[in-house]
C-alpha cells in the first residue's frame, strides 16, 4: 500500500489535479479566457481542489503508524524484535534429543558404588517442548521428559514425565522489565541457566550442576536491564527442590530459595564478537529437610560419585558466585568460582571453580545474548556453512575444540577433594546438529569416598533438536 500511494505522489501535477492541459489530451472542452460566465456559474461558489500531495502524505503516515503497532518488540527469549500478537498465542512445538555412549577406559580398582564404573548407553535428554509468545508481551514455555528412566515403572514404583521448564512471563513492564512465574531456572550462575543444548561440554562442570547452584526450581523472578542491555539484573524466590516429576510438596516446612544475579558487560563489540562478561550472584537456601549434601560423580549423568560429603545437619546455606567470560573472535574463555557457608548447624564452607577454553577452528564464534531467555548467557551456535557433502556446495560445518578444568573442595568437613581434566571436540552439523566428544579424567584426594583415585572416560553424544 505505501508503494502504491508512493507512486501515485511521483505522477505529474498536471495528471494528478485534473488541470487544463490533462483535459485538452483527453478531448474535453475547456473555458478560455474570452469565455462569459453564466448567470449559475456567478451564484454557485466554486470548490477548492483538494490537495493530493497533502493527503497522500497523511495517509503514508497512517499506514506507518498501523504497521509499527502490529510490531512488538518481544524481550523474551533473545534480543532480535519479533512480531507478538496482541490478541492470541503464536505457538511452536519442538523438541530435543541427546544420545550418549560413555566407556571407561581405564578406572581405578578402588573405584566402587553402586553402580561402579560401567559403561553405558542412554537417552540423556529425550523431551518435547511447547513455546508461545502472544498478547503483546507475554509468554510461555512447557518442556516434559520423556527419558525411559523417568517414565513407565521403574524398581516397582510408577513414575511419570519429569516437569522441566513450565512457566509464564511478562515483558517489558515499566520499572520491572520481565516477570516470571512456574517452574524454570534459578536465576544464579552463567553456566547453569546456558541452556543444555548451547553448552559447551556433554555435562555442566563439577562445581555448577547441583552442587552450588540449583536446578529448576517452582517460584517467581523478575529480570531487567539497562537500556543497552550492557548492566542486568535478576531476583526470585523458589521452594527448595520440590521433585521434578511430582511437581507436589505436602508439608508445613516448603523451604526456600532466595537469589541475586548482576551482570555487566563492558565490550559487546562486532556483532558479539567480542564480549566482555563479568557477573556476580548471591544465592540463600532455607533447607526444607535441614540436611544438606555435596556430592559428585565425574562430570557424566550416570556412575558412582567419587567425592561426596555425607549429610551435613545445617538448616540453610549461602553460596556467592563470581562470573569471568570472554569472546575473542574464534577463542572463547569461561570460568566461575563459588564459596558455600553452612548457617545454623555445623560449622564449615565448600568451594569449588572451573574454568574452560573453546576454539573454533572453522573461524565461527559462540553466540552470547545479552539478555536472553534466562538473562545473560550463551546461545545456540551457528555453523557459517552447514555441513554439505555435495560438489557444489561441500563444507564441513563448524569445528570446534575445548578444554576444561574444575575442582570440588570439601576439605573443611575431612572429605577430600576432586580435580577433573576434561578435553574433547564438538562437530556442528548445523545449528540444531552436532557431534560432541569428550574425554574425562578425574584425580581425587586420600580423604575423597575411595581414597586417592584416578580414571579415564570417553564420553560421545548425539545431539539434535528442533
Amino acid at each position: 500500500m505505501l508503494a502504491l500511494l508512493t507512486s501515485l505522489s511521483s505522477l505529474p501535477g498536471n495528471l494528478a489535479r485534473g488541470n487544463d492541459a490533462a483535459s485538452d489530451r483527453a478531448g474535453l472542452p475547456t473555458a478560455t479566457a474570452d469565455d462569459s460566465p453564466t448567470t449559475t456559474d456567478r451564484d454557485t461558489p466554486t470548490a477548492p481542489a483538494p490537495d493530493t500531495e497533502k493527503l497522500l502524505a497523511d495517509l503514508r503516515q497512517r499506514l506507518e503508524q498501523l504497521e509499527q503497532a502490529r510490531t512488538i518488540p518481544s524481550t523474551g527469549s533473545g534480543t532480535t524484535a519479533r512480531d507478538v500478537p496482541a490478541d492470541r498465542w503464536n505457538v511452536r512445538l519442538g523438541g530435543h534429543v541427546q544420545l550418549d555412549y560413555i566407556n571407561w577406559a581405564a578406572a581405578d580398582p578402588a573405584i566402587g558404588g553402586n553402580p561402579g564404573p560401567q559403561d553405558y548407553f542412554e537417552f540423556r535428554r529425550l523431551r518435547l517442548v511447547a513455546d508461545g509468545v502472544g498478547y503483546e508481551n507475554c509468554d510461555f514455555r512447557l518442556q516434559m521428559t520423556l527419558e525411559p528412566e523417568t517414565v513407565g515403572e521403574s524398581l516397582g514404583k510408577a513414575t511419570s514425565p519429569d516437569v522441566k521448564d513450565a512457566y509464564f512471563s511478562v515483558n517489558d513492564i515499566p520499572g520491572l522489565g520481565r516477570f516470571r512465574i512456574g517452574n524454570f531456572f534459578v536465576p544464579f550462575g552463567l553456566e547453569q541457566v546456558t541452556n543444555d543444548t548451547n553448552n559447551v561440554f556433554l555435562e555442566r562442570s563439577i562445581p555448577t550442576q547441583g552442587i552450588f547452584t540449583p536446578d529448576r526450581e517452582v517460584g517467581v523472578a523478575l529480570y531487567n536491564s539497562t537500556d543497552d542491555q550492557s548492566v542486568t539484573w535478576s531476583t526470585g524466590a523458589f521452594f527448595d527442590g520440590i521433585n521434578d516429576t511430582l511437581k507436589e510438596r505436602i508439608d508445613d516446612n516448603q523451604g526456600l530459595r532466595l537469589s541475586g544475579r548482576l551482570t555487566w558487560n563492558p565490550i559487546f563489540e562486532d556483532d558479539g564478537s567480542t564480549v566482555l562478561h563479568t557477573g556476580a550472584g548471591l544465592l540463600y537456601t532455607q533447607d526444607q529437610d535441614d540436611s544438606i549434601r555435596f556430592r559428585t560423580r565425574p562430570q557424566i549423568h550416570e556412575g558412582p560419585r567419587l567425592l561426596d560429603s555425607g549429610i551435613l545437619s545445617a538448616d540453610a546455606f549461602t553460596v556467592g558466585n563470581l562470573e569471568l567470560a570472554a569472546v575473542m573472535g574464534p577463542v572463547t574463555l569461561q570460568s566461575e568460582a563459588y564459596l558455600a557457608t553452612l548457617n545454623g548447624g555445623q560449622p564449615g564452607s565448600a568451594g569449588g571453580w572451573y574454568a574452560h577454553a573453546s576454539w573454533f577452528v572453522t573461524g565461527e564464534h559462540r553466540l552470547y545474548e545479552k539478555f536472553g531467555q534466562h538473562g545473560p548467557q550463551f546461545g545456540r551456535n551457528k555453523p557459517s556453512r552447514n555441513l554439505s557433502f555435495r560438489s557444489e556446495t561441500l563444507a564441513p560445518g563448524a569445528v570446534e575444540l575445548k578444554s576444561r578444568y574444575s575442582t570440588l573442595l570439601l576439605d573443611q568437613f575431612d572429605r577430600g577433594a576432586y580435580h577433573d581434566v576434561t578435553t574433547g571436540v564438538n562437530w556442528y552439523w548445523s545449528d540444531r546438529t552436532r557431534l560432541m566428544f569428550d574425554w574425562i579424567h578425574p584425580v581425587t584426594s586420600k580423604d575423597a569416598t575411595f581414597g586417592a583415585v584416578t580414571a579415564d572416560l570417553l564420553a560421545l553424544r548425539f545431539d539434535f533438536n528442533w
